[in-house]
């Protein structure tokens, strides 16, 4: 019999509707309540850590879930998180980083619509996700809307429909049908028994979009405010150098110590800096790429390599190592 742990965090899955909407109040116990009969298959235990809305997270709720998984890590065989879907994504890569090595399965969950609701996509998904949380591998995933999608490739596309979660520029790790889990890519557990524990984090770390008219003044703005800017880029990498150029701007960032990485905002397939002489404009060797990594994957990544070293080439290198999947484009 596997023995599972859900750690509750709030979200919608735990929402009821109250003057001002829906806001996080299930306690954990009701919502193991909602789970079938448990049988010889599992046991599930259940403990509540927080009952925020999603969009409250903190960075410094990462480090409290991560604790929590480390602390109770050799007393079962897996574990299941509920969490609102608006930030799951980052929590779902930053568990990568502060929980490596993972020899058991860490599974993150939540729904689209309340779980007391009649019609409701939550008793499926918490059912899906302790059911891959009893298999033999190792990891973070996310498990929503039938598909298991590992932890660094999860991306929030829908707001309302079910299946609201795709993984990017990675193929899923397996679907999940009532009892059955058919995989599309076997993950293997770790060859070392002990987890690797590291949830140091520096929350000191920007997200800048580009569009066309971004004034390169702002980049004035945030220097004493940040360590790491990531900047979606257009394309393959490309920043402007005529009009409003930021090249001289994003120089005088790096000159001053903070870290710089370069992705791209279109979704698929990652950036390619050595394509078009608009990615040419600031050298590869300053800036760190992140090749096909997600946005979402990228600034908890980030936080944790700030949070190991001030160092920028140990920064860079960590960076640039794949780490549970999240890098997989080798241009």
């Amino acid at each position: 019999m596997k023995k599972i742990l859900l750690l509750t965090t709030g979200g919608t899955i735990a929402s009821v509707l109250g003057k001002e909407g829906l806001y996080p109040e299930i306690p954990a116990e009701e919502i193991v309540s909602y789970l079938p009969e448990q049988y010889d298959r599992y046991k599930v235990e259940c403990k509540n850590l927080m009952n925020v809305d999603s969009t409250n997270m903190q960075p410094e709720s990462w480090v409290k879930i991560a604790e929590a998984v480390n602390e109770h890590y050799d007393m079962y065989d897996g574990f299941v998180i509920t969490h609102g879907t608006d930030t799951m994504a980052y929590t779902s890569a930053a568990l990568s980083y502060m929980l490596q090595n993972l020899a058991k399965p860490v599974v993150i969950t939540g729904s689209q619509i309340p779980i007391h609701y009649k019609r409701t996509d939550a008793r499926t998904n918490i059912n899906d996700a302790v059911r891959f949380a009893c298999e033999d591998v190792g990891g973070v995933f996310t498990v929503f809307g039938g598909l298991v999608i590992i932890g660094t490739r999860v991306v929030k596309l829908r707001t309302k429909s079910y299946d609201a979660f795709e993984s990017i520029n990675f193929p899923y790790i397996a679907r999940v049908n009532h009892s059955e889990v058919s995989y599309q890519r076997k993950i293997h557990l770790a060859k070392e028994k002990k987890i690797k524990f590291n949830p140091s984090i520096c929350p000191d770390v920007l997200l800048l979009k580009l569009h066309p008219g971004t004034k390169p003044e702002l980049f004035d703005y945030i220097k004493n405010l940040y360590k790491g800017i990531v900047i979606e880029t257009f394309g393959t990498g490309g920043i402007p150098f005529q009009e409003r150029s930021l090249v001289q701007k994003i120089h005088e960032l790096i000159h001053s110590g903070i870290t710089v990485v370069f992705t791209t905002q279109v979704l698929e397939e990652g950036e390619d800096l050595g394509l078009y002489e608009v990615s040419r404009k600031v050298p590869e060797d300053i800036i760190i790429r992140t090749r096909d990594m997600n946005t979402e994957a990228i600034i908890p990544k980030l936080m944790w390599a700030l949070g190991q070293t001030n160092e920028p080439e140990i920064v860079k290198k960590i960076m640039s190592t794949t780490i549970a999947y999240d890098i997989t484009s080798a241009k």
